[in-house]
């Protein structure tokens, strides 16, 4: 079992607590896409996850591969996350 997750956060998530839990489904889902693939190493380059007024930022402490960006991406634009394509990666 995996421990050293990612912090996630949110501008605004005391008045706003909704923001951390779709963090929290799209991490779940980003997570499963690399399960998929078969990359067990995907959850090690993550730092942090922060939504920014609608902004999915990613936080890395090494590159990301073209996949794993895409992993955030998917899960970002899908129902459970924000509905948007707006992910910025950081590293």
């Amino acid at each position: 079992m995996f421990l050293d997750h990612p912090t996630i956060t949110a501008t605004n998530s005391q008045t706003e607590p909704d923001r951390i839990e779709r963090l929290d489904r799209v991490y779940g889902y980003a997570m499963a896409l690399a399960d998929l693939d078969g990359n067990p190493a995907f959850v090690e380059k993550l730092t942090q996850i922060h939504d920014h007024k609608g902004t999915l930022i990613v936080f890395w402490h090494e590159p990301p591969s073209e996949v794993e960006r895409n992993y955030w991406t998917r899960a970002w634009s899908s129902r459970v996350g924000d509905g948007t394509t707006a992910v910025v990666h950081e590293f």
